[in-house]
């Protein structure tokens, strides 16, 4: 009964999206799919073809921002990085009462408090791009002023998009960024490079294609059941004098591991650069 409550409780938090893309389409269906009354969201965007997507759901939609958020509960800043300084500051009817939930990638709570206030409560999230279909994983991090109502809401939205979970460190999401924010495009990488050669070899594309994205999908499940681990698995198809011992020993000799532990560090890198560059 408490959970029906907590449910209940969520299904009518008045929420804004400030921006209305992709992820914030993906939210938006995933909110109202769960229950969510489409009354209870809207959202803003200077773009009439994004507004007319996002209409076409039953919510409301504003040109401005400002009026968008007059009301609200949560705003949910879904917009590029390099535009959100300006987006915030520009919410001049923006208080202390509203959560605030910055999809931005890069962009540290530090410089929203900055472009908001001190008492601001913010959750800062990182998102991968599956979240569009609702089967992504969302990493979030609150700042001291988010109450436990507040971090119970943000998750519900978040979950809408897929899992979610929560870092006590804020400087865990450089690393969740270059894991799972970037993390999609290292298998796509890895499909391409096999589809590439299955054709080269013989097989007509679509089949090639097919055996890729039907494999890696089986595999991520295997591995997704969790026991036993990776590497297990790995080991448990690796039989001696095979062809998968062939193939590991070509991986392992181009030092294929050493490079995608490299290609990992260089992205989370890169996610602290974008901080300096994007924040305050």
């Amino acid at each position: 009964m408490n959970d029906k409550r907590t449910s209940d409780k969520h299904d009518t938090t008045r929420i804004t999206f400030v921006g209305a893309g992709n992820m914030a389409r993906s939210l938006i269906n995933g909110l109202i799919r769960s229950g969510h009354d489409p009354a209870g969201i809207c959202a803003s965007d200077p773009s009439p073809e994004q507004r007319k997507l996002i209409e076409a759901l039953g919510v409301t939609t504003y040109a401005a921002n400002v009026p968008a958020v007059a009301g609200a509960d949560v705003i949910v800043a879904a917009v590029k990085p390099q535009v959100l300084r300006a987006v915030l500051t520009s919410l001049t009817n923006r208080d202390e009462t509203q959560l605030l939930i910055s999809v931005a990638a890069g962009v540290p709570i530090g410089s929203l408090e900055a472009w908001t206030s001190a008492g601001q409560p913010i959750v800062r999230c990182m998102p991968n791009t599956p979240a569009l279909l609702g089967v992504g994983v969302t990493a979030l991090y609150a700042n001291t002023n988010v109450t436990a109502d507040q971090h119970a809401t943000a998750h519900h939205i978040l979950e809408a998009a897929g899992k979610v979970l929560w870092v006590s460190d804020e400087a865990d999401l450089d690393v969740v960024t270059a894991v799972s924010g970037s993390g999609p495009a290292y298998f796509f990488y890895l499909m391409e490079a096999m589809v590439e050669e299955a054709v080269e070899l013989g097989l007509e594309r679509e089949t090639a294609l097919f055996l890729t994205l039907e494999t890696a999908y089986g595999a991520a499940c295997m591995a997704r059941n969790g026991d036993p681990s990776p590497a297990t698995l790995r080991g448990n198809v690796t039989s001696p004098g095979g062809t998968t011992e062939r193939a590991l020993s070509i991986l392992d000799s181009e030092n294929v591991s050493g490079s995608v532990r490299l290609a990992v560090a260089g992205a989370a890198r890169r996610a602290q650069e974008l901080a300096e560059e994007f924040g305050d």
